[in-house]
């Protein structure tokens, strides 16, 4: 058998299972909030057009609108200034060989759970690796806080000097470029840096130095308690939006039965 045979078999019987990380898109989830003298991200809004009525008898439809980064979304380079000058770094330029690879899930959730503050370090990288190998190169590395877990006000955890949530230090992420060569880099916040990650150097470094790098960062995703730390593939295809600096996207793991 091919191994697209053997894949097919396997999903056929149960030994692979296909997980879905992704929000539903509605009104009510949250989006990033950034200072008012700043544009602001749209939430997700749903207009019907017919629903088998005299606007459309046969048929039920909608129209929707929302920012590229509503949701379970994609970060594609040219989202920041970092990457602005990239090639391939729009969403319809990646080649698409980049939204398919291997995953890896860091496990961060009982120091969230502690400090909404938590940073990932370098240190909490190594300590990983030399329970489970080292990261391979080109992987998706998937921080895991479970604040997906989280809803409405508590998800976002406005205070009056901002938003407080986990997310990785500067080093943490150089440490993932520049000694891992990772192909992205994924949270169950809002956003790729942590909540207060206007105060490090630099600013937003995930986003910074990430997309700077041209790599690709994934957030608002769900479910990676159901994830093995090594062996998932995930799959991450954004919408094809000519000069699109991100999108909505249904992200999907392939798992082997009893790995997780």
């Amino acid at each position: 058998m091919t191994a697209l045979a053997n894949l097919a078999a396997a999903l056929a019987g149960g030994d692979v299972e296909v997980i879905d990380l992704t929000h539903t898109l509605d009104p009510d989830f949250p989006v990033i909030v950034l200072p008012p003298e700043f544009g602001q991200c749209a939430r997700f809004r749903m207009e019907e057009i017919s629903a088998y009525d005299h606007r459309g008898p046969g048929w039920k439809w909608h129209n929707i609108s929302m920012s590229e980064h509503t949701g379970t979304h994609f970060d594609a380079p040219c989202h920041w200034v970092s990457g602005r000058d990239l090639p391939q770094s729009a969403v319809d330029e990646i080649p698409v060989d980049r939204f398919v690879g291997p995953v890896v899930v860091i496990d961060c959730s009982a120091q969230s759970a502690q400090d909404p503050d938590f940073l990932m370090t370098p240190a909490h990288i190594e300590a990983w690796e030399t329970e489970h190998d080292r990261i391979p190169e080109d992987a998706w590395v998937l921080m895991r806080s479970d604040w997906s877990k989280k809803s409405g006000a508590a998800y976002l955890n406005m205070a009056d000097d901002g938003p407080h949530s986990p997310g990785p230090s500067p080093e943490a992420i150089r440490f993932l470029i520049e000694e891992r060569n990772i192909l992205g880099f994924g949270t169950e916040t809002v956003g790729t840096d942590a909540g207060q990650g206007m105060h490090l150097s630099p600013p937003y470094p995930a986003h910074f130095l990430l997309h700077g790098a041209g790599k690709y960062g994934l957030q608002c995703l769900c479910g990676l308690d159901r994830l093995p730390p090594t062996g998932a593939i995930l799959m991450a295809a954004p919408l094809k939006i000519r000069n699109g600096t991100g999108s909505p996207l249904r992200v999907l793991a392939l798992v082997e039965k009893d790995s997780a």
